[in-house]
């Protein structure tokens, strides 16, 4: 099974906002948190807001930072981003060192009385579990570390149970007044975790060490979890590749006997489909999740869709 999956870049271009205030930094610094009546809550991308907004429902007003389908590693933060902080009462992030544009946009903010929960708080990332293959010469600019281990932990959704409990005590923390509602939301999300865990188990169980090859590493979680093997990482260029790219790509996955081709949402098809001819795989899609809608059960529905792939392409 091969993975092409870009959900996070590979570039390590720090692109988070600047220590300097602008004025629009300012003035949102300088406004105090709105009086609603509801505990203001903003999340920074995607999976993070679809377990906040599990857990908060209607009682809090949850906000995303990262627009779905951004890439997380080099956004920029805007001046809406930081008057949403100053102006907030919690802030939840995935952690692992995921949110690089976060720090500058929280100092920013200067919102001394600003909460923040680490969804990830607790859980032991991995790092590198299979060998790193580079296809191009000049990869300083697509080679992204993550030097606080791999991020991806909400792709297997028994470190997501983790994520939901967290932020579900974070959020009681904050709003004492609301914690039997927390407590039952979170409860309904985590029942529904289990059974998709359940689900992949017997599913995969039927395809013990699937082998794959990924090209952007977001399913390490996954693949630990359900006995899968993740044997490398080929790592290609983002924007052009060239005709030695693609022949080093092809070189790698033949050399590993991979199966399939996956791809993730908003990735350049032609760029898979000329590989995927060259490889003479199906081209099949695998979702990180870092694109799609905001309600909550988006989670479930695409990881059923994510299982019934794994269950096609390990056969």
């Amino acid at each position: 099974m091969l993975s092409m999956a870009t959900g996070c870049s590979q570039s390590n271009r720090n692109q988070g906002t600047t220590s300097e205030q602008s004025p629009q930094a300012q003035e949102a610094a300088s406004t105090p948190p709105a009086q609603s009546g509801k505990t203001k809550v903003v999340t920074t991308f995607l999976p993070i807001y679809l377990f906040t907004k599990a857990v908060a429902l209607n009682v809090a007003d949850v906000e995303i930072l990262v627009p779905p389908g951004t890439e997380v590693h080099e956004y920029q933060a805007t001046p809406e981003n930081v008057k949403a902080i100053a102006t907030a009462n919690v802030l939840v992030k995935n952690g692992l060192g995921l949110e690089e544009f976060l720090e500058a946009t929280v100092k920013n903010a200067q919102n001394p009385k600003l909460t923040e929960i680490d969804a990830s708080k607790g859980i032991k990332p991995l790092n590198e579990i299979s060998p790193v293959v580079k296809t191009a010469k000049e990869e300083k600019d697509q080679d992204h570390e993550h030097a606080q281990g791999n991020p991806h932990v909400w792709l297997d959704p028994v470190l997501a149970k983790q994520q939901v409990t967290n932020i579900r005590d974070g959020l009681i923390a904050t709003d004492p007044a609301n914690k039997a509602t927390y407590e039952a939301n979170a409860a309904a999300y985590i029942k529904e975790l289990e059974s998709l865990n359940s689900e992949f188990q017997q599913t995969l169980q039927k395809t013990p060490s699937c082998t794959f090859i990924t090209f952007h590493d977001a399913f390490p979680y996954l693949a630990k979890r359900y006995n899968l093997k993740q044997v490398a990482v080929v790592q290609i260029p983002e924007d052009q590749l060239s005709p030695t790219d693609v022949q080093n790509a092809v070189n790698a996955v033949k050399k590993y006997k991979v199966k399939a081709l996956f791809s993730e949402p908003g990735v350049d098809n032609k760029l898979l489909i000329s590989l995927s001819k060259d490889l003479k795989l199906t081209l099949r899609p695998l979702d990180s999740l870092e694109t799609g809608k905001t309600d909550p059960q988006h989670y479930f529905k695409t990881m059923k869709a994510n299982l019934q792939t794994l269950e096609m392409a390990c056969k």
